[in-house]
């Protein structure tokens, strides 16, 4: 008995591997044009919260600007770590421990790998499959293919995923065409898209725009390591 169960334990874990990289290794190259949080979004809304807008665009589709405020508002160290930030990882356990008020130190990366393959909700076993799906994308897409499906499938407003929908939303205007302060104000509101806009903007946000302006300045030119390459320093 205990070795049949053993035995389908293993094949179980087994396909887990197998289907859970060609899902990874499909969307290398294929658009995303759903997940599962739009799905647990579209049960959840109402009357008042039924928007939804999304449109899949290409990197070269979206302004610099924009990729480059959310890596400074988001992930500073996007382009050289390995999918973790273990520095923010420690500071964010130091802070949880002494403060009611719980803190997060995801990534980029660990933000895609949520948003694509799993669900909101914190649990331990989401965050364990949040980094096994890390680790996936980190090995299989560049960073570039991260940041890119990153800007296409996170929420930017209520009901807004992508940077396609969230240009046209708060500015009229498409992705490629953001200028540096309405990127920052995109940018702004990630920490919490249902419940900030991007414009008009509020005091607080306003605040926080111009510092991750100041943090672009700062950040200097935008550039991606290649696969296999010696990642660049900032």
């Amino acid at each position: 008995m205990m070795k049949r169960l053993f035995s389908f334990l293993l094949k179980c874990c087994f396909w887990f591997v197998v289907i859970t990289v060609l899902w990874v290794a499909l969307y290398r190259y294929m658009p995303v044009y759903y997940t599962p949080l739009m799905a647990i979004r579209s049960f959840e809304t109402t009357e008042k919260t039924s928007t939804f807008k999304h449109k899949w665009v290409k990197m070269e589709a979206i302004s610099m600007h924009l990729q480059k405020a959310v890596i400074c508002s988001e992930d500073q160290k996007f382009v050289i770590h390995n999918g973790f930030d273990m520095e923010a990882i420690e500071k964010a356990y130091q802070n949880n421990k002494k403060s009611k008020r719980i803190k997060g130190a995801s990534t980029i990366s660990q933000q895609t790998a949520k948003n694509v393959f799993l669900w909101p909700n914190r649990s331990w076993l989401r965050k364990g499959l949040e980094t096994y799906f890390t680790f996936l994308i980190e090995k299989l897409w560049s960073k570039e293919r991260i940041l890119e499906v990153y800007l296409n499938s996170i929420e930017m407003g209520n009901g807004i995923y992508g940077a396609e929908a969230a240009a046209q939303h708060w500015f009229g205007i498409s992705a490629n065409r953001l200028n540096m302060n309405q990127s920052a104000a995109i940018a702004a509101i990630l920490p919490n898209p249902r419940r900030y806009k991007a414009q008009p903007a509020t005091s607080y946000i306003s605040a926080r725009k111009q510092w991750i302006i100041k943090q672009m300045g700062f950040y200097g030119p935008l550039k991606f390591p290649k696969k296999n390459d010696e990642k660049p320093k900032h």
